[in-house]
């Protein structure tokens, strides 16, 4: 249904929203209450908690990884007796995961900014409300979580609009026609998603809405997030905003309809990003219910539908008119900050791993598959043919892209992650992030402490009489690299910290990540339990007793600051007085499981982590100790 004025017409049966919020504020939560009080899912059908976090890692890890869309028909009062369908984008709440909200962004009309009960803005907030208002997006303020024992409604909703005012005020400048009074008045909505409940009245901090379902947030979506506008005389102009693929379909190219209309079986004009133009057919056109893609003949102006049959697209390309092409611009998205090196694996024990993927091509070819769907991503050429650097976002991200690579049976060697410097005025500059910490009272000095030897300057301090003290740090974006273990730590896991990109500044020098010093194999051999009751003394391990080592491998931190080469493999000499079987093994303390990031961040600059489907282990970049010896002696010359 649409209704025209002059030669402007608005879809008023269609809302396009994204939902947008700091990493673990309840998105995902939220989008499962809307599908099930819309009956989206068919009766019998089973539905999980967190439906839209489809990915094993995501699951695992409680985030949101990939932005995604999903459907829901609404009929209820708001919707004055017609059925509104309203296309709904979850977006990842974590920085390091922006190219996916940029790309989410470029596909709404509006945006549901959602923020916690207690928390309230975040690094990542800003984050996203910032884009919002850049594109001029109207938001919708949404209190989520108001049953949480600590919550502050009133502070929280108080520091969202200060944040709101403060941004307005910044983009003054760059978005010349910013409508102020529209950000004055942003309506606000209190939730407790968890519970499906929502309410236009404030209610007591620590308790649920009094309503019992979602109809106010429904309510407010359709009076406040505008209706889509299209030129009914314009040429088809449709917006690839995302990637998909189907084990029957190929791959598959998730479109925004901006103008005209688009049916199955249509020749359209494909606009590359190089320019090319290209006549393509729409072999399939497949429309969102749900979380299902059901086939569809045909498509209207504001409507997110995926088509197959176009081998090759990638986002931000537009298909258009064959005999009028108008494309649209490409998106853009801001510059990655931290680089790692992914190779194939050269460790000794390369190869061991059954049907594993070791080969350049087999890496190389895959990196150029995660390129086509990760916009924020780059990936370069290095001195090494066997290696590439690949520029990302933040080292949760790139640790990501690892951890999926070795779920899929790739074998690497993965660099420490570095940062992505850029050269100003003759002078080298680095990436800088603004850091906000959550932390008991107890923890402040040991924090503050922390974030003084990775050259952080705290901009901000507030104690909201709770017990819990806010920071906020402009700190470089290496002195976070290996940061969250420490600061877990030192916090004993009480600590929440966020980060976000603050723009850059000249090399603030050099910064001390590790204090102790590693305990390195001094030959190949299988680990022994007498060796490591012996060597316990000196440090903590991270071998189990029978595991399988290598020269210049390292099995373990030392207590002191200098590396120490130890021989793990040694065994006990046996004497006719005594049986193998007579040691006590109970005084071996358990060595410690690093995960793929804690690997990451332990590597110094000289070490790398080596990646098969089976384990994970640290190591000298060069194995030789003697070979090492002349390395660092020539370093140091230099």
């Amino acid at each position: 249904m649409s209704e025209t004025t002059g030669n402007t017409a608005v879809r008023s049966d269609l809302r396009n929203v994204a939902i947008v919020a700091h990493v673990d504020h309840g998105k995902t939560t939220l989008v499962d209450a809307m599908l099930k009080q819309t009956n989206s899912f068919a009766a019998h059908g089973d539905v999980a908690d967190r439906v839209m976090d489809s990915g094993d890692l995501e699951r695992e890890k409680g985030i949101t990884i990939l932005a995604k869309n999903t459907t829901v028909f609404y009929d209820g009062p708001a919707a004055k007796g017609e059925t509104i369908t309203i296309n709904v984008i979850d977006t990842p709440g974590h920085a390091d995961f922006g190219g996916e909200v940029e790309r989410g962004l470029s596909m709404v009309d509006g945006v549901v900014l959602l923020v916690d009960a207690s928390e309230g803005p975040l690094p990542q907030t800003r984050f996203v409300l910032r884009k919002a208002l850049a594109a001029k997006l109207p938001v919708i303020l949404l209190v989520n979580k108001t049953d949480r024992p600590d919550s502050r409604i009133e502070e929280v909703v108080s520091e969202s609009m200060d944040l709101l005012l403060g941004l307005a005020s910044d983009l003054a400048d760059e978005v010349p026609d910013l409508d102020l009074d529209l950000i004055l008045n942003v309506p606000v909505v209190y939730a407790a998603a968890r519970v499906g409940a929502a309410s236009i009245e404030q209610p007591a901090n620590g308790s649920a809405p009094s309503n019992d379902n979602l109809e106010p947030l429904f309510q407010t979506i359709i009076d406040h997030i505008p209706a889509p506008r299209y030129n009914p005389d314009g040429v088809l102009q449709a917006h690839v905003t995302n990637l998909d693929a189907s084990p029957f379909l190929g791959r598959l190219a998730l479109l925004r309809i901006f103008n005209g209309t688009l049916r199955k079986g249509q020749q359209v004009a494909w606009a590359r990003q190089n320019g090319e133009l290209k006549t393509v057919k729409i072999t399939e056109l497949l429309a969102t219910k749900a979380l299902d893609r059901v086939p569809t003949d045909s498509a209207g102006p504001g409507e997110i539908v995926a088509v197959a049959g176009i081998e090759g697209i990638t986002i931000g390309e537009t298909l258009t008119d064959v005999d009028n092409p108008q494309p649209l611009p490409l998106i853009t998205v801001d510059d990655p900050a931290i680089s790692v090196t992914i190779g194939i694996n050269t460790s000794p024990l390369a190869g061991k791993v059954k049907g594993a993927k070791v080969t350049a091509r087999q890496v190389k070819d895959r990196l150029d598959k995660e390129l086509i769907g990760n916009v924020s991503l780059r990936v370069l050429p290095t001195a090494r043919p066997d290696a590439w650097e690949v520029q990302g976002r933040g080292e949760l991200a790139l640790a990501i892209l690892v951890e999926q690579m070795r779920r899929e049976g790739f074998e690497l060697t993965v660099g420490k992650p570095q940062v992505v410097t850029k050269t100003i005025d003759g002078k080298i500059h680095e990436p800088m992030e603004h850091m906000t910490i959550d932390v008991p009272e107890e923890y402040l000095g040991g924090v503050t402490q922390l974030m003084a030897a990775r050259k952080g300057r705290m901009t901000n301090m507030a104690n909201h009489g709770t017990g819990w003290v806010r920071m906020e740090f402009i700190v470089p974006a290496r002195g976070l690299i290996g940061f969250r273990t420490r600061f877990l730590t030192d916090t004993r896991g009480a600590g929440i910290a966020a980060s976000i990109s603050e723009g850059y500044e000249p090399w603030a020098g050099d910064i001390e990540y590790r204090t102790n010093g590693s305990m390195i194999a001094d030959r190949a051999g299988v680990v022994t339990p007498f060796a490591m009751i012996n060597l316990q003394e000196r440090g903590s391990f991270f071998v189990q007793p029978t595991s399988e080592v290598y020269e210049g491998m390292i099995v373990g931190e030392n207590s002191r600051a200098d590396d120490m080469e130890v021989n793990i493999t040694k065994e006990k000499k046996l004497t006719n007085m005594r049986a193998a079987s007579s040691d006590t093994f109970e005084n071996l303390t358990p060595p410690r499981n690093l995960t793929l990031e804690e690997s990451l961040e332990f590597a110094r600059e000289d070490e790398c982590v080596e990646v098969t489907p089976e384990s994970i282990r640290i190591r000298k970049v060069i194995l030789d100790a003697n070979e090492r010896m002349r390395a660092s002696r020539s370093r140091a010359r230099a």
